[in-house]
């Protein structure tokens, strides 16, 4: 008898926990970026976020990734032919090798609840490449955005990286690259 109440306890345990914790997948996902050299001229576009989900306990953010559809890449601040030449060069070996790579993708590692979001921590693959990046991801109903900020080099992208190269002068591209990053849930 008290056998069949310890499995009925541990089955009502286990459904109840299973109704707190929820997956919600991302949809309508898009990162503006934005890239400049040394001489402050930049060039901005957009990239989509392919698929991805976050995972919640109740409201407490617990895990989540999403994949970013490298082949995506567009430049907004440019003329067509301009843009087609930079999101060309973009793709190509010299910045993200899209041919071999055409995923990045963000496995969310911890989630620490602040005012109106969360910090976040999390493993960022981009050319095959895996670094630890933090961010504060804010939630609003059902949409979430994202502000960051990587450094490029990390990820072996090298063209006029002054972390790779001296004497680029005027030629030099900052490392750091601007992600907003938005999508719903």
């Amino acid at each position: 008898m008290k056998k069949r109440n310890l499995i009925a306890l541990g089955a009502s345990l286990v459904l109840a926990l299973g109704l707190h914790a929820q997956t919600a997948a991302i949809t309508n996902g898009l990162i503006n970026w934005k890239g400049s050299e040394i001489t402050n001229e930049s060039h901005e576009g957009t990239i989509a976020i392919s698929k991805g989900a976050l995972n919640f306990d109740g409201a407490t953010l617990t895990g989540g990734s999403f994949t970013v559809d490298m082949n995506s890449i567009v430049c907004t601040d440019l003329s067509e032919k301009y843009a087609a030449r930079l999101v060309g060069h973009l793709k190509s070996d010299d910045f993200f090798g899209v041919e071999e790579h055409p995923e990045a993708i963000l496995v969310i590692t911890s989630a620490e609840p602040t005012d109106g979001g969360f910090n976040v921590s999390g493993d960022f693959t981009i050319r095959g490449i895996t670094h630890p990046e933090s961010f504060t991801l804010k939630l609003d109903g059902t949409k979430a955005t994202a502000d960051l900020e990587i450094d490029r080099s990390k990820y072996n992208v090298k063209f006029r990286s002054g972390t790779f190269f001296e004497n680029l002068g005027d030629k030099l591209i900052n490392d750091a690259l601007e992600l907003s990053v938005s999508f719903n849930y």
